[in-house]
């Protein structure tokens, strides 16, 4: 085992790179969060309605029309035809993430992601266990269940229940209820299973997912010669499983991260020391010379 794989994880990219470059896309995912759920807080709590709604469906400035476009399946199942600008704004909502990536959402929009990540955080801090892990499917299934639930009910069944609307309603009207299954996602993914909510269960990720296949924003490894096995990717990466592909492709093979589980939160361009990792767009598969010979080849030869 290496030496460097010992250290805490980021602390060579701390020292590399400085605090900053270590931590910049973590820490502009936090603004984002803050600043849509500020967006919403501003007209209840201040009188400023720049946008009015919630991130199930708002409109801003009274003009721009936004629609979840999973509330919108959930409607049209339910047998309810939405109206025009419920439409028009599903359709601006989905060209987005189309470009940027779906699980964009999850991890620079959603409100819910930092009490996952706290989760997270304290989960490693007490050494925990990782748990029970439901197969990744599973919220494909679930997601399958909500859209059969409003077909069979002829409601849009997953908002009753929905942590993130809950916790945005909570933040407006006094918690109540929705604190308590704010606290359950806490609990379940510190003591049942680790990153289990976003990564097994959640099928808003599993429908922006979806809705990110083909997007044109990815994570490439291009300079994965320059990798030295540090590992400290993967303990940072919410979704690990996307990495290896891209980081351990043979000649020839892209170096992109492709998978749709992939939720471009930037983690992983933070901690690596090297810099292996950077954004770019789907048809950027170019992949760079190394430098000097990498760190694992010199153990190697030794």
């Amino acid at each position: 085992m290496k030496e460097k794989t010992n250290l805490p994880v980021g602390e060579e990219a701390i020292r590399l790179k400085g605090w900053w470059r270590a931590h910049r896309f973590l820490l502009l995912r936090r603004l984002s969060q803050g600043f849509f759920l500020l967006l919403f807080l501003l007209g209840p709590w201040f009188g400023l309605w720049w946008v009015a709604g919630t991130l199930a469906g708002s409109r801003t400035f009274g003009l721009l029309p936004l629609t979840d476009p999973l509330v919108l399946a959930q409607s049209l199942a339910a047998g309810h035809w939405p109206e025009l600008t419920a439409l028009i704004g599903a359709a601006i909502v989905v060209m987005a993430y189309l470009l940027i990536g779906g699980r964009v959402y999850c991890s620079w929009v959603c409100p819910i992601n930092p009490v996952t990540d706290a989760a997270h955080w304290l989960h490693v801090r007490l050494g925990l266990q990782k748990g029970w892990q439901p197969k990744r499917h599973t919220r494909l299934w679930l997601l399958g269940t909500v859209l059969a639930v409003s077909a069979l009910t002829g409601s849009i069944a997953w908002e009753a229940i929905n942590p993130i609307t809950m916790l945005q309603r909570g933040l407006v009207f006094g918690m109540g209820f929705a604190w308590a299954l704010v606290a359950l996602v806490f609990l379940f993914d510190l003591l049942v299973s680790r990153r289990g909510w976003c990564g097994h269960l959640c099928p808003v990720g599993a429908f922006y997912g979806l809705l990110g296949t083909h997007s044109l924003l990815r994570v490439s490894a291009a300079g994965r010669a320059a990798c030295d096995d540090c590992m400290d990717c993967f303990a940072v990466c919410p979704e690990n499983q996307v990495i290896a592909p891209a980081l351990r492709g043979k000649d020839g093979e892209t170096p992109l991260i492709l998978s749709p589980d992939c939720t471009n939160c930037g983690r992983c361009v933070d901690v690596c020391s090297v810099d292996v990792f950077a954004f770019t767009h789907r048809f950027d598969s170019h992949i760079d010379a190394p430098s000097s010979p990498p760190e694992r080849s010199r153990h190697s030869a030794a």
